[in-house]
């Protein structure tokens, strides 16, 4: 019986190696760097000598068209700060980027070359981050958030493939969460009887704060663009607003939290017209800061700002409807309010509309999504008795 043929010269090779977690495999081969010399390449972490001998194989094949590239031995942290410098992000969004870097992903792969990092190992690091990955220590994280730090190591990783720094993505060789996995907490919405018992209530428990959640609930808008809403934006004699811009919370390492204006999510403004009492509401607002004073209402002046003229803090003004709603639930009983968050005013605006028969494009730009497929995706959902209703329609075509 013929003996296993022995590689020839370039053709490189592979060697298993124990670990902790069970035999692994090594490749290694010779290449030609762009200044002529030649290294010998080592790749370790292969689950098996299948795996390994693939990617030899299409080392040397790199190695032969001349499409090889020299593995960086730049540390991933080191790699990752100099990449964030040169994204061009909305403050918030960079803010959090380089927060979900410092605490998820530097202290877990910081330290590993870039050129070193493996399919398996990212795989572990998730499954760690999974298990044990809370800055705080009280548990792990949500399959959707690891899947969003996931695609900001992704994302890194791909450009610097594209500049020559890797010949793969090990990302690519990973298995993030799922999609459905990662799909975000369920929205709740509530019906119009129980939103106008709310801000009935509201408006007498807290008359400031309830024009904040009735202007939230009237218009779709999202937090952070009512935050930034400023009076010249608003034309009560019209009956309509201007969504223009947003605040955000930016946090700088080494410098506290600060907010942050800048353009809308999609970076369009939007006009969104306003019903009879909402503009009723804003009249009777607008008349009670005039008294407190008179800079409170300049065309310059936020709405919503606290009683200095600042911007409310986005995650305070959060928790101050949180605050509220737990009051009304219980002067009016739980039964008569479902808990919601706040955000889901915007859902609450939204499902009402639909549910009622209101064209999905004109939803679409009063919620300022990008495009109307955007609100099918999200609002695929119905009011109970909705598809009944639908239903009854249907029945009352045929018979007419």
């Amino acid at each position: 019986m013929a003996g296993a043929r022995r590689r020839q010269a370039g053709e490189g090779g592979i060697s298993e190696y124990q670990t902790k977690a069970g035999p692994r495999f090594l490749i290694k081969y010779a290449a030609q760097r762009a200044d002529g010399t030649k290294r010998v390449v080592l790749k370790r972490g292969f689950r098996t000598r299948r795996e390994a001998a693939a990617v030899l194989r299409a080392e040397i094949r790199r190695t032969e068209t001349g499409e090889w590239v020299d593995p960086s031995r730049q540390r991933l942290d080191a790699y990752l700060a100099e990449w964030m410098a040169t994204q061009r992000l909305r403050p918030s969004t960079m803010s959090s980027d380089r927060k979900n870097i410092r605490l998820h992903i530097d202290p877990h792969l910081g330290a590993q070359p870039v050129a070193r990092l493996t399919g398996p190992m990212v795989d572990a690091w998730m499954r760690q981050l999974e298990v044990s990955g809370r800055a705080d220590g009280a548990g792990g994280l949500s399959a959707r958030t690891v899947r969003y730090v996931f695609t900001i190591l992704r994302a890194a990783l791909s450009d610097a493939v594209r500049q020559g720094r890797l010949a793969v993505n090990p990302t690519d060789r990973a298995t993030p969460p799922s999609p459905s996995e990662a799909r975000p907490p369920e929205m709740q919405a509530w019906t119009a009887a129980e939103l106008a018992r709310f801000l009935r209530w509201a408006d007498a428990d807290d008359p400031d704060s309830a024009m904040g959640w009735r202007l939230l609930a009237a218009t779709g808008m999202r937090r952070g663009e009512a935050l930034a809403l400023r009076w010249r934006d608003v034309d009560l004699a019209a009956g309509r607003l201007q969504v223009r811009r947003s605040v955000g919370t930016v946090k700088d390492k080494g410098a506290g939290q600060r907010l942050v204006e800048g353009p809308t999510k999609t970076g369009q403004s939007r006009v969104v017209d306003l019903d009879a009492g909402t503009v009723a509401a804003l009249r009777r607002y607008r008349a009670a800061r005039e008294n407190v004073s008179v800079d409170l209402v300049r065309d310059s002046a936020l709405v919503l700002s606290g009683i200095e003229g600042e911007h409310r803090h986005p995650d305070r003004f959060s928790r101050s409807f949180g605050a509220q709603l737990t009051r009304a639930r219980r002067a009016l009983g739980e039964e008569a309010l479902p808990v919601i968050r706040l955000h889901d005013l915007r859902h609450t605006h939204a499902t009402l509309l639909l549910a009622d028969g209101v064209p999905v494009k004109v939803v679409s730009e009063r919620l300022g999504h990008a495009n109307a497929t955007i609100t099918l995706t999200v609002y695929q959902h119905v009011h109970p008795g909705m598809g009944r209703e639908a239903a009854d329609r249907f029945a009352a075509l045929l018979d007419g």
